[in-house]
C-alpha cells in the first residue's frame, strides 16, 4: 500500500462526509485522531450504503489495497455472522456485528449533540470505533460502552488500546444500561430496538438525550432522538432512515408460515377479493415504517416467483390472522386472500391510504414518546398520537431483562 493511497483514503472519506453534512467541523479533529482502520478486523464483508446486502469477503492479508478501499468507503462492514457461529469465507445467514456506515455514525453523533463534560452510555460496542470517537471527544472517563457478545467486546478492547483510548467497556445486557456510572447526559444505541428500555430513560438526566435506531415490528426503521423529561418520559422526533442490526434481546420471534395455514393448502379458509393497490406500493422502507406504526402486531414476508411475480404474506403476531396479496408485473388488479379476525390486507391498505391523505409525510414528521409503561408514536406532535393505546412490551420480542450481570473488559495494560 503506497503512502499516497493511504493518505487519499481517509481524506477522501472525510471530504465526502463533510460535503454531505454528516461530518461537522467540530468532529473533524476526532475523525482524524481516531481513524476507522484501527477498528476493522483483517477479515470483513463490505456492504452497500443502505446496509441491506453484503459483498464477498475482503481479507487484508490477501488484498490489502481492497481492504483499505473498503474501510475508507462510506459503507458498512460486516465483521461477524450468526452470533459468531459462522466459519469460512462465504456469507453467513445473518449479520450480527459490524462497523457501521461512516455517514450514519457521524449523523447520529450530530444528533447526540454532546458537550464538554457530558457522560455518555453507548449500547453496542461492536468494533469500538464509535466508543473511540466519543472517548477522544469527551475523555475516556466519560464514556461507558456495553456489548453483549464477549468475543466482540474483547476485540473492541484490543482496538481501543491500539488507538490509545480507554473507555469503560462492559459485557452485559444493554437493555439494563449501567447504573454503576449513571446518571448520563446522553445514551446512544448502535443497534436497532423495537421498544425503548426503561433503564435508558431512568439512568439519563432530565434534559438528557437518547439516540437510537427504532423499528416497527412490520418493517422500516428510523433514528429516534428523544429528550428525557422531568416526568419520566422521553419524547422526540425521528431524524432519518436507518438500517441497523437488532439488539439481540429484542430480535423478533416470528411464527413460521405453516402455523397460520394449519396444514391446509392455500387459500385454506381465506376469503378472496381483489385490490387496486399494488403490493409493490407498500414495500418501500418509509411505507413499511408507516404501516407498522398504524397496524402493530403484524409482520410480512415475500414469496418470489419467476418473471418478477411474488406473493406478499402478512401475518398477525398472535398467530390468528394472515393475508396474501399476489403481485404480477403489468397487472392492474391484484388477488387478495384474508383469514382470521384481523383483515390484514384491509388494515395495510387503510394505513397506506391514511399516509397518502396526510401528504405522504417523511420520517421527520413522526415522533415517539416512551416511559416505563410503554410507548406511543405520533405525527407532528405528541398531541396527535397514531393510536389511543400505548404500544406495550409483548412476546413478539425476546425474553424480559434478567438481573444485571456485567463483566468489565480491560482496555489498559497487557493484552487480553
Amino acid at each position: 500500500m503506497t503512502a499516497r493511497t493511504e493518505e487519499a483514503g481517509p481524506q477522501g472519506l472525510a471530504s465526502a462526509l463533510l460535503q454531505s453534512g454528516a461530518l461537522h467541523s467540530d468532529w473533524l479533529p476526532t475523525y482524524k485522531a481516531v481513524p476507522r482502520h484501527l477498528f476493522v478486523p483483517d477479515r470483513m464483508w463490505p456492504g452497500i450504503p443502505d446496509g441491506t446486502r453484503q459483498n464477498p469477503l475482503v481479507d487484508r492479508t490477501a488484498d490489502p489495497d481492497a481492504w483499505f478501499r473498503a474501510v475508507f468507503s462510506d459503507i458498512p462492514l460486516t465483521t461477524q455472522w450468526d452470533d459468531g457461529n459462522h466459519a469460512g469465507d462465504g456469507l453467513g445467514t445473518t449479520p450480527s456485528s459490524s462497523s457501521s456506515q461512516p455517514h450514519m455514525v457521524f449523523s447520529m453523533l450530530a444528533d447526540l449533540d454532546v458537550r464538554d463534560g457530558h457522560r455518555v452510555l453507548e449500547i453496542g460496542t461492536g468494533t469500538g470505533w464509535n466508543a473511540g470517537l466519543l472517548s477522544h471527544r469527551l475523555g475516556p472517563a466519560n464514556v461507558v460502552s456495553i456489548e453483549f457478545d464477549p468475543e466482540v467486546a474483547k476485540g473492541a478492547g484490543r482496538n481501543l488500546r491500539a488507538a490509545g483510548l480507554c473507555p469503560l467497556v462492559i459485557v452485559g445486557d444493554g437493555r439494563l444500561g449501567y447504573a454503576g456510572s449513571a446518571p448520563y447526559d446522553r445514551v446512544i444505541a448502535t443497534c436497532s430496538i423495537g421498544e425503548v428500555p426503561p433503564a435508558w430513560i431512568e439512568q439519563n438526566v432530565a434534559g438528557g438525550v437518547i439516540v437510537a435506531p427504532w423499528a416497527t415490528g412490520y418493517g422500516g426503521e428510523a433514528i429516534a432522538r428523544l429528550t428525557v423529561n422531568d416526568d419520566g418520559t422521553a419524547s422526540g422526533r425521528f431524524t432519518r432512515s436507518s438500517a441497523f442490526m437488532r439488539l439481540r434481546q429484542q430480535r423478533q420471534n416470528k411464527p413460521p408460515h405453516d402455523v397460520y395455514l394449519k396444514g391446509q393448502e392455500w387459500p385454506a379458509d381465506g376469503d378472496r377479493s381483489t385490490t387496486a393497490l399494488s403490493p409493490a406500493e407498500v414495500g418501500g422502507w418509509l411505507e413499511q415504517f408507516v404501516i407498522g406504526l398504524r397496524m402493530p402486531g403484524a409482520f410480512w414476508t415475500a414469496e418470489h416467483y419467476d418473471g418478477g411475480a411474488y406473493t406478499l404474506w402478512t401475518y398477525s403476531t398472535d398467530r390468528k390472522s394472515w393475508a396474501s396479496a399476489d403481485y404480477e408485473p403489468e397487472r392492474q388488479g391484484y388477488e387478495v386472500v384474508q383469514s382470521g379476525p384481523r383483515r390484514l390486507w384491509d388494515e395495510t391498505e387503510t394505513a397506506y391510504r391514511w399516509w397518502e391523505e396526510q401528504g405522504r409525510p417523511g420520517f421527520d414528521r413522526f415522533g415517539l414518546t416512551a416511559d416505563i409503561d410503554g410507548e406511543r408514536a405520533w405525527l407532528d406532535s405528541p398531541n396527535n398520537p397514531l393510536s389511543r393505546e400505548r404500544n406495550k412490551p409483548n412476546d413478539f420480542f425476546q425474553s424480559p431483562a434478567p438481573e444485571p450481570t456485567f463483566t468489565h473488559i480491560p482496555v489498559r495494560g497487557p493484552g487480553l
